[in-house]
Formats: C-alpha cells, structure tokens, sequence
C-alpha cells in the first residue's frame, strides 16, 4: 500500500546532541581505507587551517541515518522497515565535521512516491553544532520494496 503523500513535509524533532571525537573519526577513516593525514593527525589538520582532526565526508552518515529512524519508526507513517534497502546519499557541506563538535539532526520528509509497487522515501537531515551553525544537508533515500505476490 502507497505511503500518505500528507507526511511531505514532515519535520521530526532534533536528536540529542552527538559529540565527534576524535577516535570515532579515526575509527571511521580506518573502516573506509582514507588514510588522509587531517583525519587523524591534528597537526596535519591545522596545516590546512582546522582546528582540529576533520572527518572523511561520509561520517556523518552514522548520526543521519539514525535521526532516520525517528522517520521509519513513525507508526503513522507505516513504512515497513522489513523491506527497505538504502537507495542512495547525498551530502552538502557548509564546513567540515570537526573533532569536537556536538551534533544534532532534524529530519524532514522531502518526498514521497510510489513506482512499480516500491515506496521511495527521501529524508532530509539538518545537521547544526552546539553554536546552531549549519554543518552539513543530508539527504537519504530509503526504498521499501513492493510486497511479493501470493
């Protein structure tokens, strides 16, 4: 059954703040095989006018795809996570995510649709620090596949 087109627009509340920390970010850069000295040496950071270690690009997708949830977890919204495969990512950055920031995400529904039995949904994360600053836009595809025939 198609999704309620009345969710676009959606906005969830703020995660709880997520603090980087520099182990996390060097946890993260081993996992992904950047071996980009900024990600782990803060001297090399600073050399390129950080204050501190930066993380790879795609690190915050750990804190976005869990504000995320608060989406697939709406029993309003009756998506059935069963189903569901990451169809795509994207990320727009106002700076880089530093060591030491303090995070938080609000999601919204950015669209629903419906194609070949499938309900695509795209969610958008605001990602702010502590100061209210804008980090990073994320947006997130997530794909519940069509019910398979009896």
């Amino acid at each position: 059954m198609a999704l309620d087109q009345s969710f676009v627009g959606r906005t969830y509340p703020p995660t709880p703040a997520y603090e980087v920390g520099r182990e996390k970010i060097r946890e993260f850069a081993e996992a992904v095989g950047d071996a980009n000295p900024a990600y782990v040496d803060p001297e090399a950071a600073r050399a390129l006018g950080h204050s501190d270690v930066i993380a790879p690009p795609t690190f915050v997708f750990s804190i976005t795809f869990k504000a995320a949830g608060q989406v697939v977890q709406d029993p309003l919204l009756g998506l059935d996570y069963s189903r569901v495969v990451h169809g795509d990512q994207k990320f727009v950055y106002a700076r880089p995510v530093r060591a030491g920031d303090r995070l938080t995400v609000t999601s919204t529904i950015e669209a629903i649709k419906s194609l070949a039995g499938n309900d695509i949904v795209d969610i958008r994360g605001e990602v702010h620090d502590e100061s209210g600053e804008h980090v990073v836009t994320a947006w997130t595809k997530l794909v519940a596949r069509a019910a398979e025939e009896a």
